[in-house]
């Protein structure tokens, strides 16, 4: 019988009127005022993928989150809606939109089955024209909120975490715990597998879910009932395998794959056997379980990024182009590191994705100024001179000698979850890279106009990222990291 870690408490009856008061947005309500608004309120039942609103409709009401999960997108230029974030329980959604009477920014759905309390607009103001110094503290918060630059407003992260292993071939009880002994530092966390949760019903679980700040659900790889029940409760899915195995579908890949999971991030583990990393086997796991994030895991500080990168904790560095005064990047990294700083996922741009890439392969100080002086003073890699038609050199040098230093490791193989971003002449815009050959497209974002010929690939036309964004900020933030160091060299 494996040993569970887990709650031992059997959650309390629901009570409405103490679940409103702990709500800062009826906070300053009294006991008349916490009764009346309960008595305005509309409970809904939203099954999972459930639209509650769309970006662009007219504002007639607002939400409180009872039980479940809500998330909010924004509808991309690729006609697809981006995660924003989460909406949690206890959370309210819509304020905004009602107060400002302007229409909907975002695109609201039902992560997993969900329960909403709506306060229509006419209750709202029936509560502002009975109660108007305490409604003023509603109409305060949700102001702020307003007013709040728009990179600033910031939903919440996931809460509970679906640990579904691939097979029985992996220790997902050790991988568990040590994911809910970092998570632990950030507030209370439950681990949940099949024994704990026997004979327990739907409503026991939301109960836990109340009283931790974060859940943890152990699918137990022979047990497809409770595999099941997890992805239900879950607002994320952490996917382990070990990687030296052969690549193959999930137990659930249907359910994965299915269009209301894709409202979920899905964050793919692979354990490595031994410390190291064998190339090729992300793509070929990735294959697998399609718009995943993957993270490598040779050591329990592997666990421990992961963990912040699940709940929005982490640290991203971002580095910019610069030429030759890039390699001032090399410098802030060693910084960085003789502070305790850690980083852990990494862009860039030009020499800046360049030296990302070695921060990103786990190189060292020594490692880094060793392999990039190697490169880029004693290897001469603009030496290749040609005549002018479209640049001073052939380009074939550079290439080379990133080869060389990277060798034919794909993106996906760095041992941190890392981008770099290029100038794509066809399309007009800047294009950003989290898979491929990394000398490749190491090679184009580097390809200065006029010095290096620009990089063809797939009918494509690529070169220097730097031409339309020196410093990528915004593709980190999109992976909605806790903070960004952004370093500018020009």
């Amino acid at each position: 019988m494996s040993e569970t870690v887990g709650p031992t408490t059997t959650p309390s009856a629901f009570d409405l009127r103490v679940f409103l008061r702990a709500i800062d947005l009826f906070a300053p309500l009294d006991t008349a005022g916490i009764d009346e608004l309960a008595g305005e309120l509309e409970w809904l039942a939203l099954p999972g993928g459930a639209t509650l609103f769309a970006q662009g409709d007219a504002p007639d009401a607002l939400y409180i989150l009872k039980s479940g999960s809500l998330g909010a997108f924004r509808m991309g230029g690729d006609g697809l809606p981006h995660l924003l974030g989460m909406v949690n329980v206890g959370e309210t959604v819509g304020e905004i939109g009602l107060i400002a009477r302007r229409p909907r920014t975002a695109l609201v759905r039902a992560v997993r089955d969900s329960e909403v309390l709506r306060l229509s607009e006419a209750g709202f103001h029936r509560l502002v024209m009975r109660y108007p110094e305490t409604m003023l503290h509603s109409l305060g918060v949700a102001t702020q909120r307003l007013l709040a630059p728009q990179d600033e407003r910031r939903y919440s992260t996931p809460r509970t975490f679906a640990i579904l292993p691939h097979d029985a071939g992996l220790d997902s009880q050790a991988f568990a715990r040590s994911l809910q002994t970092t998570l632990a530092r950030y507030g209370s966390c439950a681990l949940i597998d099949a024994q704990t949760a026997h004979h327990r019903d739907s409503e026991w679980l939301s109960g836990i879910e109340a009283q931790h700040r974060f859940v943890l659900y152990l699918g137990n790889a022979d047990n497809a009932a409770w595999r099941e029940q997890c992805a239900r409760q879950a607002d994320c899915f952490v996917l382990p395998v070990r990687a030296a195995q052969t690549p193959s579908p999930w137990p659930e890949a249907a359910f994965i794959g299915a269009e209301r999971a894709q409202l979920r991030p899905r964050h793919l583990v692979l354990m490595h056997d031994g410390g190291e990393i064998r190339w090729g086997t992300a793509s070929a796991w990735l294959a697998q379980v399609h718009g995943a994030q993957h993270h490598h895991v040779r050591s329990a500080s592997d666990i421990e990024r992961i963990a912040r990168l699940l709940i929005g904790r982490s640290v991203g560095l971002v580095l910019s182009g610069g030429g030759a005064r890039g390699f001032a990047h090399i410098g802030v990294m060693r910084a960085l590191r003789e502070a305790g700083q850690q980083i852990d996922c990494v862009g860039g741009t030009s020499i800046g994705a360049i030296i990302g890439a070695g921060i990103a392969a786990d190189w060292s100080d020594e490692e880094m100024l060793e392999k990039y002086r190697r490169t880029f003073v004693a290897g001469k890699p603009l030496r290749d001179y040609t005549f002018p038609f479209v640049s001073l050199t052939r380009g074939r040098r550079v290439a080379h000698l990133l080869r060389e230093e990277f060798g034919d490791r794909d993106i996906a193989d760095l041992a941190l979850p890392y981008y770099c971003v290029c100038a794509n002449l066809t399309c007009g815009r800047a294009s950003v890279h989290r898979n491929g050959p990394l000398w490749l497209w190491l090679r184009a974002t580097c390809a200065i106009p006029g010095v290096l010929p620009p990089v063809f690939h797939k009918r494509e036309v690529y070169v220097d990222g730097a031409v339309m964004n020196n410093l990528p900020v915004d593709p980190m933030r999109e992976r909605r990291v806790g903070e960004i160091i952004a370093h500018w060299r020009r």
